[in-house]
C-alpha cells in the first residue's frame, strides 16, 4: 500500500500542516480559558494534604503526651507509697545493711518523683503552643479547603463550558493529523511541545515569519510551495502567507 507521502504533494503536506495548526491553536485558546487554575488547584490539594498530615501528627503528639502525663502523675503517686513503705520497713531492720538498702531505695524513688513532676511540667508548659499550632493549622486548613473548592468548582465551570467544543476540536484535530505525513507529524509535534506558544506552522509575512527576517531566496522557496522551509532562528515550519489564509478560511471547526 503506498504511503502517505507518495499520494500526496508538498504543497499538499504543507495545507494539511496549517489546517493542524489552525485546529491546535483553537484548541489551545480553549485551554487558555482555563488560566492557571489546573495549576493553582494543584498547589492547593499539595497544601491541603500537607496540612491535614500536619494535623494528624500535633493531634498524635497530643494523644501521647496525655498519657505520658498520667503515666508520671501515676509513677509519682506510687513512688510515694513506695518511700512511705520503705520508711516503715527502716524501723524494723536489724542491722546497717538492711537500713542501708532500704535508704537506697528511698533515694531511688524521691528521683523517680523529681523526674516525674519534671515530665509533668514540660508537658504542661508544651501544651497551650500544641493547642495554638492545632487551632492554627485547622483554621488554615479550613480556609485552603474553602478556596480548594471554589477554584474547583470554577474550572468545572470554565470545562463544562467548553467540553463540547473541545471534543469536536479534537475529533477534526484527529483526522487532520491523518492527512499529515508521519515523518512531518512527529517533527511539527516535537515542535509544538518546544514552543511555549505552540506555533509550529508560520506565514510568511512582508518578509519576516515570528518576528525572524527570512532571506529572499528563502522567501522563494517558501512561495513556491515544492519544500518544506524551516526556520533557522525557531525550527518553526514556514509557509506562504495566501497558502496559509486560504487554508484557515476553507477550515471548518
Amino acid at each position: 500500500m503506498p504511503t502517505t507521502a507518495q499520494e500526496t504533494t508538498i504543497s499538499d503536506q504543507l495545507t494539511a500542516l496549517i489546517r493542524l495548526q489552525h485546529i491546535d491553536s483553537k484548541i489551545d485558546q480553549i485551554k487558555k480559558m482555563r488560566g492557571d487554575l489546573p495549576e493553582e488547584i494543584r498547589d492547593l490539594e499539595d497544601e491541603t494534604a500537607g496540612l491535614t498530615t500536619r494535623v494528624d501528627n500535633l493531634e498524635e503528639e497530643q494523644k501521647a503526651n496525655a498519657i505520658a502525663r498520667k503515666q508520671a502523675d501515676i509513677d509519682v503517686k506510687e513512688s510515694e507509697l513506695l518511700i512511705k513503705k520503705y520508711e516503715e520497713q527502716q524501723l524494723q531492720v536489724r542491722n546497717n545493711r538492711e537500713y542501708d538498702a532500704l535508704t537506697k531505695e528511698i533515694e531511688a524513688q524521691k528521683q523517680r518523683i523529681v523526674d516525674g513532676n519534671l515530665r509533668a511540667e514540660e508537658i504542661d508548659a508544651e501544651l497551650p503552643g500544641k493547642e495554638i499550632a492545632v487551632e492554627e493549622t485547622t483554621t488554615r486548613l479550613a480556609e485552603i479547603q474553602d478556596i480548594l473548592k471554589a477554584k474547583q468548582s470554577e474550572l468545572k465551570e470554565v470545562l463544562d463550558d467548553t467540553k463540547h467544543e473541545q471534543a469536536d476540536m479534537e475529533k477534526g484535530r484527529g483526522k487532520a493529523a491523518k492527512k499529515v505525513d508521519s515523518r512531518y507529524l512527529r517533527a511539527y509535534d516535537r515542535l509544538r511541545t518546544r514552543l511555549r506558544d505552540g506555533r509550529a506552522v508560520v506565514p510568511l509575512v512582508r518578509g519576516a515569519a515570528s518576528g525572524f527576517a527570512v532571506p529572499p531566496q528563502r522567501q522563494l522557496e517558501i512561495r513556491q510551495q515544492n519544500r518544506i522551509v524551516a526556520c533557522e532562528h525557531t525550527g518553526r515550519i514556514i509557509v506562504d502567507n495566501d497558502l496559509f489564509k486560504a487554508t484557515v478560511k476553507k477550515v471548518k471547526l
